[in-house]
């Protein structure tokens, strides 16, 4: 991309984003139509920004070229933003869980959008051989200086799951992935293709009140992720092969001081 045409991007996505802050979000819907004229990848997530203003349809997925942007540009904080910051630790309670379950040993565990490795490390003494994939190369680096993970993967989940001729496994984990997608059905499907008879797919999910689904399966919120209903979650679950074993209630992270409600989802290969 020229420089010119950078410029025109940037300039383009801030005079959308501040539109939208404002709260003009018919403007700001025509400012973000520019923005993906100009860059048909959407490495700026307008289309999600968009469903989040309902000012377009819902996507099927985030973008993954802005999957890979956002998560690249925050590599270097990420741990202390997502831990201190927003209070997430889903990790830490799929570990408590599985200790519950008295699942505390697994031959091979994959992590799907492992980032920074807060999984790796929650489930690191649990696993005999641990692989991580992720879609944000800077993530990934970072992961592998940990030394979490016996192979690491730059790719998508759902793409990697579909191309995988390796063993399958015992513990699929993918722990906030599900806020960047919004039909489920590939990415259970691929999965249970990669699990053993019996294995656990073990995720997080955010949600919303009944209304603000408006019928919907699932919908993009107020701060661009993506939100599923429980029953929808448990369909495609149950289309896929996977026996549901429980769905708690959680608070999956905090926004602007606001606790974002979610599920903590462990099932059974059938």
């Amino acid at each position: 991309m020229a420089k010119t045409e950078e410029d025109a991007l940037a300039e383009a996505y801030d005079r959308a984003l501040a539109l939208e802050k404002a709260g003009d979000f018919d403007a700001a819907a025509k400012a973000y139509a520019e923005v993906l004229a100009l860059d048909p990848d959407d490495h700026g997530g307008a289309v999600v920004r968009l469903a989040s203003m309902k000012r377009g349809d819902i996507p099927t997925r985030a973008p993954e070229a802005y999957v890979a942007t956002l998560f690249d540009q925050h590599a270097d904080v990420f741990d202390k933003v997502l831990v201190e910051d927003l209070g997430y630790h889903v990790p830490l309670l799929l570990r408590q869980r599985l200790f519950d379950l008295g699942e505390i040993s697994f031959d091979r565990m994959l992590d799907l959008g492992c980032g920074t490795g807060l999984t790796g490390a929650a489930l690191e003494d649990m696993a005999d051989d641990a692989t991580g994939v992720d879609l944000a190369e800077n993530m990934v680096e970072i992961a592998h200086e940990k030394g979490l993970y016996d192979t690491l993967y730059v790719a998508d989940a759902v793409e990697y799951l579909e191309d995988n001729d390796d063993e399958p496994f015992d513990l699929i984990a993918a722990t906030d992935v599900l806020p960047y997608l919004g039909a489920l059905e590939p990415l259970f499907k691929a999965a249970a293709r990669n699990a053993n008879t019996g294995a656990l797919f073990a995720f997080s999910s955010e949600t919303l009140p009944e209304d603000d689904f408006e019928g919907r399966s699932y919908t993009v919120g107020r701060y661009q992720r993506f939100a599923h209903t429980e029953a929808y979650v448990r369909q495609a679950l149950d289309a896929a092969g996977f026996v549901c074993l429980e769905a708690g209630d959680i608070t999956v992270r905090h926004e602007q001081g606001l606790p974002i409600a979610g599920h903590l989802f462990i099932a059974r290969k059938r």
